[in-house]
Formats: structure tokens, C-alpha cells, sequence
């Protein structure tokens, strides 16, 4: 008798330390007891202390990488993370809507933890026009989204906005996280099906490893999405999920570490 596990497909860059990109969301996927599986869109020289190097893939060679997944194996959700330039989005968004994908969670990747510009000049507008509106939920910070409004952002009713006007304007639910601003960690979810906001709480931590955290935000939520949990259940179990992953108090690197994706979990070896 064949076991149901629900399968996750992660759309983004490598990162060659590990802690975000595809790396993180497997990961992630993993630690939801889910089968993660990838297709790579660009190649990262990079450490917590930086990104050094990005070789992007052709996008001829991104869309035969999707053909191979969702002709064999189709998942029952998407997560999207670094796309650098704007041929790979219109590649990307072309394959998605031939396949019809379900349950697609967008993270607008556009400056690494560590500051380094990871979109080049001209994708944020087809990232905007190709790919937001075939997603369920697109999931900027602070500092993306306000690059997506024009405007800064400084309160919580700053997100609010912003997250209205997005939605708005792109044709999806918006999930701007608060982890940029001072005091409470709170998220703003403005759910665009609803026409309502939902106010996410969490304690700031006191962790300065937090290399990878917005990817790994955006693979729980799709791995909630693929198990059949409502936009708001599976934001609420993913913000749970990172916060478990930021209290191990893993540390690791120079600079900003990575997460203990597997805080959960008990090794192999230990059984």
C-alpha cells in the first residue's frame, strides 16, 4: 500500500553555505515530514558573511528543469524564492500557468541577509506583472515591500497599507513580516480573498543568526498549503515553526548563521 506524502517543489537559488535558498527550504520541507524536491535558478558564492558570486541559469534550462518535475512527480505546492533576472520569471510564470500549479507561495527575494543585491534592474517589474497574480500569498519584509509600494514603511499601520496596496495591485494575499522593525516580531497578513487583515504576534528573539529565515518562513507556509491548512493556519504554523528554528540558538559562521531547521527532529544515528 503506497504511503501518501505530500510533495513540495522549491524554485530558487543555491546557497553554497547552506542556511537559505533551496538548501533551507528542503530543509524545511523535510522537518514537515514532506517530500522536498527542486529546481535551481541561479548558483550562489556565498557564506553568512555575504554573497560573493551569483551564476544565474538559463532560462531555457529552468523551464526544462520544471518540465522534468511536473511531468513525473506534481506537487501539491510551490514555493518561490530567488529569481534574478527577468528572463527566468517570465520562464518560470510561463511553465507555472502551462501546468496549472496549486498552492503557490511567493518570497519576492531582492537583498540577501547580509545586504547583497539579488534581483537584477528591471525584475522587480516582472516579478510584479508575471508571477504575483498566479501565487496565493507573495511574502516580502519590510525593505521588499517597501521597494513594491514606493514608500517607507515604520508602523504597524505603514504595513497594513502596504500590504493592501500590494495585494491590491497584484491580484494576492500579502504577507508582510515585521522582523525589520523595532520591538515585537509581528507579521501583517492581509488576506485579499477575505478583505481583511490578520495580525500575527510573535516575541522578538534575541538571535543574530538569522540567515535564511524568510525562506524558510515561505517553504512552511507551502508545506501547510500542501497538507490541506487554510492560508491562516499555515502562516500561523510556519511563524511557529521559525520561531522553534531561531530559539535552538544554533551558531554557526562568521556572520549572520543559519537556522536549526531540524530542532525538531532526532538524529539517525541517535536512535
Amino acid at each position: 500500500m503506497k504511503r501518501e506524502l505530500k510533495k513540495v517543489l522549491t524554485i530558487a537559488g543555491s546557497d553554497s553555505s547552506g542556511g537559505a535558498g533551496v538548501q533551507a527550504d528542503i530543509k524545511t520541507i523535510c522537518a514537515y515530514n514532506m517530500y522536498a524536491m527542486s529546481v535551481i535558478t541561479a548558483l550562489t558564492a556565498q557564506n553568512t558573511t555575504g554573497v560573493y558570486g551569483i551564476h544565474s541559469v538559463p532560462p531555457e534550462f529552468v523551464a526544462s528543469q520544471l518540465d522534468c518535475v511536473f511531468g513525473d512527480i506534481f506537487p501539491d505546492a510551490v514555493k518561490i524564492g530567488m529569481l534574478s533576472d527577468a528572463g527566468i520569471i517570465a520562464s518560470v510564470a510561463e511553465r507555472l500557468k502551462y501546468y496549472r500549479a496549486n498552492n503557490i507561495v511567493v518570497d519576492p527575494v531582492m537583498v540577501s541577509t547580509s545586504g547583497s543585491k539579488l534581483l537584477s534592474d528591471g525584475a522587480a517589474d516582472a516579478l510584479c506583472g508575471k508571477l504575483f497574480k498566479l501565487s496565493c500569498v507573495i511574502t516580502p519584509n519590510i525593505p521588499e515591500a517597501e521597494v513594491l509600494c514606493g514608500y517607507e514603511i515604520a508602523s504597524i499601520a505603514d504595513m497594513e497599507r502596504a500590504a493592501r496596496e500590494i495585494g491590491e495591485s497584484s491580484g494576492t494575499s500579502v504577507l508582510v513580516k515585521g522582523g525589520h522593525l523595532s520591538g515585537a516580531a509581528d507579521d501583517i497578513l492581509y488576506d485579499r480573498t477575505a478583505r481583511e487583515f490578520v495580525r500575527f504576534s510573535g516575541a522578538r528573539i534575541d538571535n543574530p543568526n538569522t540567515h535564511g529565515t524568510g525562506c524558510t518562513l515561505s517553504s512552511a507556509i507551502a508545506c501547510g498549503l500542501a497538507a490541506g491548512l487554510s492560508l491562516r493556519e499555515s502562516v500561523a504554523k510556519a511563524k511557529a515553526y521559525v520561531a522553534g528554528a531561531l530559539n535552538a540558538m544554533l551558531d554557526l559562521g562568521k556572520g549572520s548563521g543559519p537556522l536549526a531547521h531540524m530542532y525538531g527532529t532526532t538524529g539517525f544515528l541517535d536512535k
